[in-house]
């Protein structure tokens, strides 16, 4: 008898003496077989139980030994659960032994959330090589940025070696052409080892199109609902208990086993669950509970475009108890004063007091009318804290989906850079910053895959030109499975050592320094309401934010304007102390026009040059 299987985790486990465990949820299935491959090569039946799983162990089975399982008698197909495709989606699983990985961050905790500043990147071209190993030496650089968490983009087994990873179809498998689970391991350590934490972007929303064998299993996707990028998973129809537990025990598998620190949700506006209980309060119960139980710092961080406080709300209040989300409406509200774009979802976008309202309020949207959607949209968000939402100027999504793929470097000027990191950098939020975007990297981040089937490759070709139709973008859309598309997509991170880049690199680590070293500039507690004021000058095109945090203050005008402005400023005390002017020669800018110390009860504006910023610091003396 195998016992029972609740305790036990999905896919190959090896146990004591040259065992191995095998489970499988696969109620589709009448029997289900192992196909051992390595020598000896045999065939090890599974016992099915009531609940639809298939469990056995199989006796002389070593890390390295590969299998498939046979489904009554006729197909077979890799593991769900697979933890390593050696030879890609079509390939047999690996059994794979986590304990013999070597570690040498035995004793990291983690860090708080609060004090996160992320740096997201992609594996397969972050650097030539595109591998986990090639990463490591980067890291020095980003720990001296003050960068404390590396986000990595999806990196679940996908088909082919090129993909931006939202088309993984193992979730538990790690890209082999990235160097698989021990690379990812070598990586992590070494992060740690540098007291950076590591984010993963996972996805629960769909499964990508090649290599996708979950249906020949069971009923892990739902025919009742469809996402833009194909069948909806199973969250909240018959048997959706065990789809349950397969992604929750995915998201523990990584925190857990290769000892991630946060998850990335990719898209949860994509999961389809109106359950009572959803699926999303489950898994972050499941991550407290861990996080008590083991004493880790340990972090869920959704994506969503729904403007719906309860994704982070307290589950005393109503809400699934998830960590932190993506807010792009801070990201749309900056962008189109930046560039003055317009077009698709930043048609509802524009206005210096939507920037005054996301720094003020999380959400710009929170039940006004989106002309955009048509419809009102949102909730209120403002009795949510600061360190609820990551905010950024840039990251995969807002660049990639361009058609051309450009950066903020391609579309503004040098000094809207200085100000775009500002306005992220000096916000009260979580900041990230998207790889090279601190030294202005050039170079786009284009959408690329690598499938094997040419009807497929046709159709992502037509969905892409389908979906920039509504931002009126003119030119042809750049081939998804050319190879130069993806290659064109590599950073270059020779350009920081030299002119701007590295004035911009400079700007960006003092940034960072000085949100680390004054206690205004860092992430507040308790609700965004009354923890930071903006005062928004639409004639001036320009922004004052004031910071109150534990009795410190911090003010940054933020000044999109075309020609220089004199401001004067509602500031509160009588000696402020200039700690940054974006357009100082320091930073290559014309040279600041401010002086080094501003009143504002003297009757007096503020100078401040166009397309700037300028931080103020209250001095210590004239505080209450």
């Amino acid at each position: 008898m195998t016992g029972d299987i609740r305790g036990h985790p999905l896919g190959a486990t090896l146990l004591p003496g040259g065992r191995c465990r095998f489970l499988v949820y696969a109620p589709a299935a009448r029997s289900v077989e192992v196909r051992l491959l390595s020598p000896p090569e045999r065939i090890v039946p599974l016992e099915r139980d009531g609940s639809g799983y298939h469990n056995g162990i199989a006796e002389g089975v070593t890390a390295g030994a590969l299998y498939l399982y046979r489904l009554d008698g006729t197909i077979e197909r890799p593991d769900p659960a697979s933890r390593r495709q050696p030879r890609g989606v079509h390939g047999p699983t690996m059994v794979v032994d986590f304990g013999s990985f070597p570690r040498t961050d035995r004793g990291w905790l983690g860090i708080p959330l609060s004090s996160y500043i992320l740096y997201e990147l992609h594996i397969g071209t972050y650097t030539t090589e595109g591998t986990f190993d090639a990463v490591i030496p980067r890291l020095d650089s980003l720990a001296e940025l003050g960068i404390t968490a590396v986000e990595l983009m999806p990196v679940s087994q996908f088909p082919g070696e090129r993909n931006w990873g939202y088309d993984g179809v193992f979730p538990f498998a790690v890209q082999e052409s990235y160097g698989g689970p021990e690379g990812m391991a070598r990586l992590i350590d070494a992060c740690h080892r540098r007291g950076l934490a590591v984010v993963l972007d996972v996805v629960y929303n769909h499964l990508g199109p090649e290599g996708n064998y979950l249906r020949d299993f069971g009923p892990y996707f739902s025919d009742r609902y469809r996402t833009p990028w194909g069948s909806a998973v199973n969250f909240d129809g018959p048997c959706s208990d065990e789809v349950r537990r397969y992604f929750r025990e995915n998201a523990l598998y990584w925190i857990r086993d290769l000892r991630v620190d946060a998850l990335r949700l990719d898209a949860i506006h994509g999961i389809m669950d109106f359950s009572a209980s959803p699926f999303l309060a489950e898994l972050a119960e499941a991550v407290r509970r861990f996080r008590s139980e083991e004493n880790r710092f340990a972090y869920l961080i959704p994506e969503s475009d729904l403007n719906d406080a309860r994704v982070v709300d307290e589950p005393e209040r109503g809400g699934f108890g998830l960590d932190a989300q993506w807010s792009d409406d801070f990201h749309h509200a900056l962008h189109t004063l930046l560039t003055g774009e317009r077009d698709g979802y930043y048609s509802d976008f524009g206005e210096i007091e939507q920037l005054a309202r996301a720094f003020t309020d999380g959400f710009v949207y929170s039940g006004q009318y989106s002309a955009y959607r048509m419809r009102r949209h949102g909730n209120r968000s403002s009795h949510l804290p600061a360190g609820k939402f990551v905010v950024f100027a840039q990251n995969h999504d807002q660049v990639g989906n361009r058609m051309r793929g450009e950066r903020l470097s391609r579309l503004v000027s040098f000094e809207s850079l200085k100000l775009a990191a500002g306005a992220v950098l000096l916000s009260p939020f979580l900041p990230l910053l998207f790889m090279g975007e601190e030294y202005g990297e050039e170079a786009p981040f284009l959408y690329f895959v690598h499938h094997g089937d040419e009807g497929l490759v046709e159709a992502v070709r037509k969905g892409r030109k389908e979906e920039f139709a509504a931002f009126g973008w003119e030119g042809g859309v750049p081939d998804p499975q050319d190879e130069e598309t993806f290659r064109i997509s590599r950073p270059d991170p020779s350009l920081r050592e030299t002119g701007r880049h590295a004035a911009l690199l400079g700007l960006h680590r003092e940034l960072i320094r000085l949100r680390k070293a004054s206690p205004a500039l860092a992430v507040p507690e308790g609700p965004l309401a009354g923890k930071t004021e903006a005062v928004p000058f639409e004639r001036d095109r320009a922004l004052l934010v004031l910071r109150d945090n534990a009795g410190a203050r911090a003010s940054v005008l933020f000044h999109f304007g075309d020609s220089p402005a004199e401001l004067r400023l509602p500031l509160p005390g009588k000696r402020w102390r200039k700690a940054m002017d974006s357009s100082d020669a320091r930073w290559g800018g014309p040279g600041g026009m401010a002086s080094g110390t501003f009143d504002p009860s003297g009757g007096s504006g503020l100078p401040v040059n166009p397309r700037s910023f300028i931080l103020l610091l209250e001095d210590e003396e004239e505080s209450p």
